[in-house]
């Protein structure tokens, strides 16, 4: 396992101050060489976070655990006691919510009121850091300020934006499965407020996996596909994992910010070199998702490739925006 001492954790105070350089240095450096980073001092209020995560935990135990031990009961045992590794399963208990477009919150099953409240409120704080971020990265990337928001949102003007709530419960056999198996995130920018006492995330990083250190009132920042593309692989998504732990269950609510399903991704033209041409492909994200939800688990590169041998063959299947 390759240290975690190096990990880039960016305080975002210090982009209001002399400091400012450096942070931005900073973040930089995550983005073309981690995929990954935490901030601190991001502008959610820890209380916000305190009570969105004593309610998220409070709904598994009350709603969610039953019906979780019941599913691993009969996962650990389909294979007759055989010991063999589980290769497509996955070891968490999850719910979905969508906040852009439009929000499904209120129809969320065997929430209550204060819950969506809360994570209502949540919501609208990821939201405004997301595009917060988008606007430093368009900086450090020499893009004109909103740049990415505006990509994200496509003809119908808005982005795709939810939230997937998951619980990693304490597995009797960690040899067997994995938390989340491997893999990169299909969209744009990911926010995820992960427990600060049970870990478990790691990316892919040199051939090594790299734990991603739980801290206390962080949000973790991880880059999407999407971004890969528009910035023409200068920033580029990275394969991670959740390893499932024996002891202690780990909270995860991961915020995803999308590009709309009709929005038209390609590389940044001020990103292509001049003489080389664009090496990343054109297409529309809800196609993109088409492809990426059949092989989540594999290589991102085949699917750009077969989005690039589509443009070669059918040049104008995709529409210009």
């Amino acid at each position: 396992m390759a240290p975690t001492s190096s990990f880039p954790i960016i305080d975002m105070a210090l982009l209001a101050g002399e400091e400012r350089p450096a942070a931005m240095e900073l973040l930089h450096d995550a983005c073309e060489n981690w995929g990954f980073f935490e901030v601190l001092n991001h502008g959610i209020s820890t209380e916000l976070m305190d009570e969105v995560e004593k309610m998220t935990k409070g709904h598994y135990k009350r709603v969610r655990e039953q019906r979780f031990l019941e599913f691993a009961s009969k996962a650990l045992n389909d294979d007759g006691g055989q010991g063999a590794k589980a290769e497509n399963l996955d070891w968490e208990s999850t719910f979905f919510v969508r906040h852009l477009p439009e929000s499904n919150l209120a129809g969320v099953p065997d929430l209550d009121d204060d819950y969506r409240r809360a994570m209502r409120r949540f919501a609208a704080e990821l939201e405004d850091l997301a595009e917060r971020l988008l606007d430093l990265l368009c900086e450090n990337l020499g893009l004109e300020k909103g740049y990415l928001t505006r990509a994200f949102r496509g003809p119908a003007g808005a982005p795709t934006f939810g939230t997937k709530v998951s619980s990693y419960p304490p597995c009797p056999r960690p040899d067997l499965v994995s938390g989340l198996r491997a893999h990169t995130d299909a969209g744009g920018i990911i926010l995820l407020f992960q427990d600060d006492r049970v870990g478990g995330l790691q990316l892919l990083r040199d051939g090594e996996w790299v734990d991603v250190p739980p801290v206390r009132h962080s949000i973790v920042v991880n880059l999407g596909d999407q971004l890969e593309v528009i910035t023409n692989g200068r920033y580029k998504s990275v394969m991670h994992r959740v390893v499932a732990q024996a002891d202690g269950n780990r909270m995860s609510i991961a915020s995803f910010y999308n590009p709309g399903s009709d929005a038209v991704i390609s590389p940044a033209p001020a990103l292509v070199e001049k003489d080389a041409g664009g090496t990343y492909p054109r297409f529309v994200f809800e196609d993109y998702m088409k492809l990426y939800v059949r092989h989540k688990f594999e290589a991102k590169e085949p699917r750009f490739e077969a989005f690039k041998a589509m443009e070669t063959e059918t040049p104008n299947r995709i529409a210009i925006a």
